[in-house]
């Protein structure tokens, strides 16, 4: 007897259908497109500029184009045409075949290496004031007036508090005392008629003929001392430095209490600042 097949019939493969492609997604208007970042790009006139500049002011004593050229491994023509135009600019200069660095490299560099001397400055008074014992300070006379460029000081050694304007009580404290010293008599006068001598503790100096009588009596790099004349309580040293028409001091302050030790204080400094004058001299105009 025949049988018949009751199992489903394959339902025949339909093809692959494409897949609807959903259309990107609409921009609202007047939204920008966001920039794409454009890849890094080095300026190559800058960098053979750059070069110029650094090789010259490797030369202080000037040197000619075809020597920068040489050193820089720029093409002559090239080099010429840079240099054109850092001495428009006024980075360099030139002076018979020679260039130098110009007044706006040095005002470049002249911010940089004023940090790097007051840095200088800093740490030396910093070692002064751990092998002597005593918070230092250095200033310097400038523009008709007194001023205080650096101390160092400690919790065990601080510095003496400035209760009364140091700028206008030159007459009272051995700073002011040996900044003026190093002036001739005119400036010194000058200095007092702007600044009356004003008597601050009943040891300051009477009046200001008294004053210069003093200062004059002041020997070329001799120590400044001065007893508690500008704050009861505290004696002070300072030790002259003077570079052609700069006036300028370093000093030291301690306690009444250890006024003993005041002058061979004042005696070891005065040794340490010959010692390290040519660094001191370089960083006066800090």
């Amino acid at each position: 007897m025949a049988t018949v097949d009751t199992a489903p019939a394959k339902t025949p493969a339909l093809p692959a259908q494409p897949r609807p492609r959903t259309p990107p997604a609409r921009r609202p208007s007047g939204m920008a497109v966001p920039p794409q970042p454009a890849p890094a790009t080095l300026i190559g006139s800058v960098q053979r500029a750059m070069r110029l500049l650094e090789t010259v002011a490797a030369h202080p004593y000037g040197a000619p184009a075809k020597q920068l050229a040489r050193a820089t491994g720029l093409a002559l023509p090239t080099t010429y045409h840079l240099l054109r135009t850092l001495v428009h600019e006024g980075y360099l200069r030139r002076d018979k075949g020679l260039f130098f660095l110009g007044d706006a490299a040095e005002r470049l560099s002249s911010s940089g290496a004023r940090e790097k001397r007051r840095g200088r400055v800093a740490d030396t008074l910093a070692h002064w004031r751990d092998s002597i014992g005593a918070p230092m300070y250095y200033a310097m006379y400038r523009d008709g007036e007194v001023e205080v460029l650096c101390v160092a000081d400690s919790r065990e050694a601080p510095a003496a508090e400035e209760w009364a304007d140091f700028r206008e009580t030159g007459h009272a404290h051995a700073i002011g005392q040996c900044l003026l010293s190093q002036l001739d008599e005119d400036a010194r006068r000058e200095y007092l008629a702007r600044y009356p001598v004003q008597a601050l503790t009943p040891y300051t100096v009477r009046d200001s003929d008294a004053l210069l009588r003093r200062l004059a009596r002041v020997r070329r790099m001799e120590p400044v001392t001065e007893r508690q004349e500008y704050a009861l309580g505290t004696v002070c040293a300072a030790v002259p430095i003077t570079v052609g028409a700069t006036a300028a001091t370093v000093a030291l302050s301690l306690p009444a209490h250890q006024a003993d030790r005041l002058l061979p204080a004042a005696r070891r400094l005065h040794t340490e600042i010959g010692r390290n004058l040519g660094s001191l001299t370089l960083s006066i105009s800090i």
